[in-house]
């Protein structure tokens, strides 16, 4: 896959997901805006109703006193049954007028003596009905009216009985589906409180202009001195809040879609490097193996030559030398790419065994030294580890120090070989540290240098040869003998390759 196609894909995962979120963002702002209108419908609804409640109520209890009704009937307790009571007030009002007026006139009906014909009865009880609605209807205007003139003189203190106000007004909200805690005041019309219930449960909230709802007491009255009826709603965000727990699910698929993007280009984008690496290692490879290959052949070319017996025997020594090396030379690059089936593997199968570490490391200086002065360097030992035996597999570990040393000497540049290795205990634990004065390994190089197949820049353009396996080969090793490595390193100064390995007895199998 092309590098400009996994960018295309990438940008259009990135645009389909951008549009995704904006418009769950817009079906979710709607909702909100739409569940704050409800609430706004449902509490403007009850105070409504409670204003309505509360003018009946006190319509009904004047009546009832001005027609001798026990007061007590009407009380309003916290069992409040508004609505049958204002039915029981208004079923003894209609019997105390049927009782006062229609009862005397019904024993003016004209006896069987007198009654002529049935039509000119039926006449005689209409015009008596009427006359009772008349005088009934006469009776209860000149009550209202009484009422009426009395309460524009009353304060709205003498007016109101508070407490049933409260129980009113929470019957209301809780009839329109609203159970949060709340807080109502009677004000005057410039804003002084009348009257205040505390609420036990604001928690120290701030109140918003926008959460107080404000409704008229006596709305019909014509009067210079209006009361309100104000509530306010210190916890509507967290209700509102509450009520989108049904977007919760959305929001977790949302959240999950990112996640499977955010995994997906990122897996796109490490096959693609993957694929890149390799292609640069089989070009590696290809290069590493036909120059010996190409060099046995010339030489056995040249043994199969008839004049061969009469060369002199020097040059069949240096033919015959030419094989050795070029064949060494290819069983160590074949070597290198067996090593690849360590990678393949979740634990290689290490043969451990008690080595003491500067033994092992004056071992690989004796036969490396040889290379590094060819170059006119030079190899510094610092063994000074004083607790230096370990567990670790002999082969492995020796391959180890051995390709960090000619990693140092590949990657010297046009400087003369310095190597410095060193070894000392910290904790526990024995510390391996080999430093040059190479060429080094910018900081971005040295986040990957640990990756199979990978290679600095100037490696994969031939001038030093190799298949991006050794380090990733180092870095297994050391993981698998319970240890651990790092790079420290300045471009044209010198890198240093620290080691940390467990000691003997702080090894835990």
């Amino acid at each position: 896959m092309k590098k400009r196609t996994i960018w295309i894909l990438a940008a259009a995962m990135i645009l389909t997901f951008a549009a995704l979120i904006v418009v769950q963002g817009r079906y979710i702002l709607l909702n909100v805006e739409m569940l704050n209108n409800q609430f706004n419908e449902s509490v403007k609804r009850s105070l409504y109703q409670t204003v309505n409640s509360i003018e009946e109520s006190e319509a009904l209890n004047y009546l009832a006193k001005t027609l001798d009704y026990d007061d007590s009937e009407v009380k309003i307790t916290n069992k409040i049954e508004l609505e049958e009571q204002h039915q029981l007030l208004k079923r003894r009002i209609d019997s105390l007028v049927d009782s006062k007026e229609f009862t005397q006139k019904r024993n003016l009906l004209p006896s069987p003596s007198r009654r002529s014909t049935i039509e000119e009865t039926s006449r005689y009880l209409q015009e008596r009905y009427q006359q009772n609605f008349s005088r009934s209807r006469t009776i209860l205007d000149q009550a209202v009216f009484r009422w009426l003139k009395g309460s524009e003189e009353k304060n709205i203190v003498e007016r109101l009985n508070f407490d049933d106000l409260a129980v009113i007004l929470g019957t209301a909200l809780h009839n329109n589906g609203i159970d949060i805690p709340f807080q109502f005041a009677v004000v005057d019309k410039q804003g002084q409180i009348i009257y205040k219930q505390p609420l036990n449960s604001s928690n120290g909230t701030i109140i918003r202009k926008d959460n107080i709802f404000t409704q008229r007491l006596f709305p019909f009255e014509n009067t210079n001195n209006p009361a309100f009826l104000q509530i306010v709603f210190p916890n509507k965000r967290d209700h509102i809040t509450h009520s989108m727990k049904l977007f919760l699910p959305s929001i977790v698929l949302i959240v999950l879609i990112l996640l499977v993007y955010i995994v997906t280009i990122i897996v796109i984008l490490r096959q693609k490097n993957l694929n890149t690496m390799k292609n640069d290692f089989i070009n590696n490879m290809t290069h590493e193996l036909k120059t010996p290959i190409s060099t046995i052949s010339l030489a056995a070319q040249m043994l199969q030559e008839q004049d061969i017996v009469k060369r002199p025997p020097e040059s069949l020594i240096q033919i015959a030398t030419v094989i050795r090396d070029e064949t060494k030379r290819l069983s160590i690059q074949v070597e290198k790419v067996l090593q690849m089936a360590i990678f393949e593997k979740e634990n290689s199968t290490l043969k451990l065994t008690e080595i003491n570490i500067n033994s092992l490391i004056t071992d690989v200086i004796s036969s490396f030294s040889l290379k590094v002065t060819n170059k006119g360097g030079r190899i510094i030992p610092k063994l000074n580890a004083t607790e230096d035996t370990a567990l670790v597999d002999e082969i492995h570990f020796t391959n180890v120090i051995f390709n960090l040393l000619d990693n140092a000497l590949k990657y010297r540049g046009d400087k003369v070989p310095l190597l410095t290795i060193e070894t000392y205990n910290a904790k526990d634990h024995l510390v391996i540290s080999i430093e040059d004065n190479g060429i080094g390994i910018s900081k971005e190089d040295q986040k990957r240098i640990f990756e199979k197949f990978y290679r600095v820049s100037t490696g994969n353009l031939h001038n030093v040869k190799g298949f991006g396996l050794g380090l990733a080969y180092v870095k297994k090793i050391v993981t698998e003998h319970k240890g651990t490595i790092k790079v420290e390193s300045e471009p044209n100064i010198g890198t240093k390759f620290i080691i940390t390995i467990p000691i003997l007895k702080n090894y835990e199998l």
